[in-house]
Order: structure tokens, then sequence, then C-alpha cells
């Protein structure tokens, strides 16, 4: 398979690996000293692309691989206000574009554990939670996109719940997200209920980037025969 790379940092590079290790080429690597190279680049000579570049880029790349019909899996954050129109150019293209937060298993594993204790908590008012999200030092926008999406499923679960809130002082209604900026962590998920007895924690620790960049790839392998929108619960299965 021919990938291209927009975005060729650390976890463009982590991807790279993984990619040739599986087997597939890398026709591409685009990043903004290079991106006027954009245009040698089709659907007859790129089966997919992988798109973890910076929050201020997405948004211009992926309206480009949209406007080719490129089957494109996202994983940069920081860019979700424009995610309707995106959608609506893959559709109209007939492209493809797959979306998600965390290309990790473990994490799309935690997605469900999160939503699956929000619901069983739910019934019992006393407990209060709050979410911690700690990311390395480079990572540009807060709160991560994971905590987002773990906070939405809080949200889907709990009624007393109607938004979060990237700050630790928040409303009764709404759910708090702590962002911590330290060394090169990549990246730690938490998930805490607290009662005035007892603290109920739950949480998810990435080792590497190894795990993100795998599933990317597994995803673009997934994806490059395929039209439409995707996520990850459509490649895993929502068992």
């Amino acid at each position: 398979m021919n990938i291209l790379l927009l975005g060729y940092g650390k976890m463009g590079k982590v991807i790279e690996q993984i990619a040739l290790s599986r087997g597939h080429q890398i026709v591409g690597r685009i990043d903004v000293s290079n991106r006027h190279e954009l245009d040698t680049f089709n659907r007859e000579n790129v089966d997919a692309v992988i798109e973890f570049s910076a929050p201020e880029a997405a948004y211009q790349n992926l309206k480009w691989c949209m406007s080719k019909g490129l089957p494109t899996v996202c994983g940069t954050t920081g860019w979700l206000h424009h995610r309707p129109e995106i959608e609506e150019l893959c559709l109209q293209h007939k492209a493809a574009f797959f979306y998600a937060s965390n290309y990790s298993i473990g994490v799309n594993l935690f997605f469900r554990l999160n939503k699956y204790l929000a619901r069983l908590i739910g019934n019992y008012p006393q407990y209060n939670v709050h979410t911690t999200e700690i990311h390395h030092i480079h990572k540009l926008d807060a709160p991560s996109g994971t905590a987002i999406t773990l906070a939405e499923g809080l949200i889907e679960n709990l009624p007393t719940k109607t938004e979060w809130i990237n700050q630790s002082e928040v409303a009764e209604n709404q759910i708090p997200i702590v962002s911590l900026r330290e060394g090169e962590v990549p990246g730690t998920h938490i998930i805490r209920y607290d009662s005035e007895v007892d603290s109920i924690e739950i949480q998810h620790v990435a080792h590497s980037r190894q795990g993100f960049a795998l599933g990317a790839v597994v995803a673009a392998e997934w994806l490059s025969t395929r039209q439409g929108v995707f996520g990850m619960d459509d490649m895993l299965g929502e068992g």
C-alpha cells in the first residue's frame, strides 16, 4: 500500500517505521517545509493518507485530501469545530475519512470501560467525577482529544452532567478536565469519582507512541478500500 504522511514530527516518524515494517511504501512525507509538493499526489499514486500534523494545519490538509477523494486517517486534535465540513466534503467527493481522538487499542477499550463505569455510578449521585490528562510539553492543544472523548462518554451516562470545562473549578453540571504538560509523557488519562467516604479511579497510561502509531496504520489498511466516514468503533466493532 502506498501511504502519504501529512505531518512528519515524532508521531509521523513512528508511523513510518511501523508502516514500513508491515510492508507498505511511504510515497511522501509532507510538513510545513514542503507543503508545495502536495499537488504531486493523487488517487493514482496514493492508497491512503495518514494525517498527524498540528491543529492549525489539519483543516487545510483534510480539505485537500477530501477534494482528491483520498482515504484519509486523521489523528490530529484541536481542529474539530471544522469536522462537520470535512465529513460533508468526504461524502461529496466520495472519499473516505477516519477520525479517532486516539488510535490505541487499549485506549479504545478504556473508552468503553469509562462509559460502563459511568452508567453504574449514575445511580449514586454522592459520587462526583473529575478527569486529568497528562501529556508531553510539545502537545499544542488542551484538553487532549482523548480527554474530550472520555468527557463526552461521561456526559452520555451521568444524568447530572451536561458539559465539560478545561479547569478544576466547575459548576454542578460540569465535568472538570485538568490538563498537565510534563516532560515527554506520551499520554495519561485519569477518571476519578469522589464521595465523602471513598474514591474510585480508573486510568490509562501509554508507555510509548507505538500503540497509537500501530492503530493508525491498521486503520489506513482497513480504510483504503472504503468510502464514507468512519471511526474506531466501525473498525473494531461495537462489542
